[in-house]
C-alpha cells in the first residue's frame, strides 16, 4: 500500500466532512443545553427579523337582535432586526503531531491521524459550547454579554420593556417567602400573551440557594424534600419545589481571555422563567462565511483546515454564528435578594 505524502489531501478533512465531524462530538458543556430550552433555528442570512404583534383580545358584549357587530381591532406590527455573532476560534496542528503516523503507511493511517485532529476539534468545541451556554444564560437574563461581559443585544430594550424584579429580602427572618414566589408566578403567567407553559423554574447562583433553603419559611419544607430526595440518591441542588416554582442551583463560570473568571449568574441573583413553552425561546443558527456556505442553513459549528506556509503544519479554523433569543422578554423575572 502507498504511502501517503499528505495524510490531509483526502475528502475525509474537507469543509463538508470537518464541519459534519465537529457536530457530531460530544458537547460536553451546559445546562441551557440539557433543558433544551434554547431550540436550534437554522437561517440562511446572516440577520434574524423577529416580528413582532401585538394583538388585541376585548370580551364582547350582548347586543339585542338585529344589532350591528363590535368592530374588530387589528394587532399592531413591530419589525425588529439583530445581526448574528460572529464567533471565529482558530487552532495549529504543527507535524510533530502526526510525523510519526506518516512514515508508516498502514491501513490505519487515516485513522490515526483522524484521532489526532478530532482531539483538537473535541477541545474547540467545548470552548464553543461553553461559550454558547454564555450567551444562552444572558439571553435568558434578558442580556446577551460578550466575552468581555459588553451588550451584544438587551431585549429588554429592544423590546421596550421594563424588567420584573422581585427582591426575596432573605436575610429578614419575616420575609414572606411564599407570597415573593407568588408574585414570580403570577407575573410570569400573565405576561405568556397567549403562549402556554409546562412549569416554572428559577436558576439561581450558590449563594441565593443558600440562603433561600436555609430561610425559616423554607427550611422544614426543604428538609422533608431532601430525605424524600435522598432515598433516591439525588442532589436537591438540581431541582427543588417550592412556591410553584423548581429552584436549581447554577453554577456555569468560565475564564475570558484576559484570564478573569465570569460568573455567569451574579451573587445573589437567579433568574425565573417558563418552561416548556412554544415558541419564546430559540437559538438561531447562521451560515459560516465560506464561499460554500452562502445561502445554506446554518450549522451549530463550522471546521476548516488550511496548509501552513511552506506547508509547515496546518491552520484549523472553527466557527460558529449564533443568536440565542427570548421572543417574549416580560416573562423573564430577575431574582434577587438584598441581605
Amino acid at each position: 500500500m502507498p504511502i501517503l505524502l499528505d495524510p490531509f489531501d483526502t475528502t475525509a478533512f474537507n469543509m463538508v466532512s470537518l464541519t459534519k465531524s465537529i457536530n457530531i462530538l460530544p458537547n460536553n458543556y451546559g445546562r441551557i443545553r440539557e433543558m433544551n430550552l434554547f431550540p436550534k433555528k437554522s437561517i440562511r442570512t446572516r440577520n434574524i427579523i423577529v416580528e413582532e404583534l401585538h394583538g388585541v383580545l376585548n370580551l364582547l358584549p350582548t347586543q339585542p337582535p338585529g344589532s350591528p357587530g363590535t368592530v374588530g381591532k387589528h394587532p399592531k406590527r413591530k419589525v425588529r432586526n439583530f445581526t448574528i455573532p460572529h464567533i471565529p476560534h482558530d487552532d495549529v496542528l504543527l507535524p510533530e503531531a502526526y510525523q510519526g503516523i506518516r512514515s508508516f503507511g498502514s491501513e490505519n493511517q487515516l485513522e490515526a491521524v483522524s484521532e489526532i485532529l478530532n482531539g483538537r476539534l473535541q477541545t474547540m468545541r467545548n470552548k464553543h459550547a461553553i461559550t454558547l451556554e454564555h450567551l444562552r444564560i444572558g439571553a435568558l437574563q434578558g442580556v446577551v454579554l460578550d466575552a468581555d461581559a459588553s451588550t451584544i443585544f438587551n431585549y429588554f430594550t429592544e423590546f421596550a420593556i421594563v424588567k420584573k424584579t422581585v427582591d426575596f429580602l432573605l436575610g429578614t427572618a419575616g420575609t414572606q417567602v411564599p407570597n415573593k414566589c407568588r408574585q414570580v408566578v403570577r407575573w410570569i403567567e400573565q405576561h405568556l400573551q397567549g403562549e402556554i407553559k409546562s412549569g416554572i423554574r428559577a436558576l439561581v447562583d450558590e449563594s441565593f440557594f443558600d440562603k433561600f433553603i436555609t430561610h425559616p419559611l423554607v427550611k422544614d419544607a426543604y428538609s422533608g424534600y431532601s430525605k424524600a430526595a435522598d432515598v433516591f440518591a439525588g442532589d436537591v441542588r438540581s431541582g427543588f419545589k417550592f412556591g410553584g416554582i423548581i429552584w436549581e442551583e447554577y453554577a456555569g463560570t468560565a475564564t475570558d481571555a484576559a484570564g478573569t473568571a465570569r460568573k455567569f449568574i451574579a451573587n445573589d441573583y437567579g433568574i425565573g422563567f417558563p418552561e416548556g413553552t412554544q415558541d419564546t425561546f430559540q437559538t438561531a443558527f447562521a451560515p459560516a462565511d465560506f464561499n460554500e456556505t452562502a445561502n445554506t442553513l446554518g450549522k451549530p459549528i463550522y471546521a476548516k483546515l488550511k496548509p501552513r506556509d511552506f506547508d509547515r503544519g496546518y491552520d484549523i479554523h472553527t466557527q460558529s454564528n449564533p443568536l440565542p433569543i427570548c421572543n417574549r422578554p416580560a416573562v423573564l423575572v430577575e431574582i434577587r435578594t438584598s441581605n
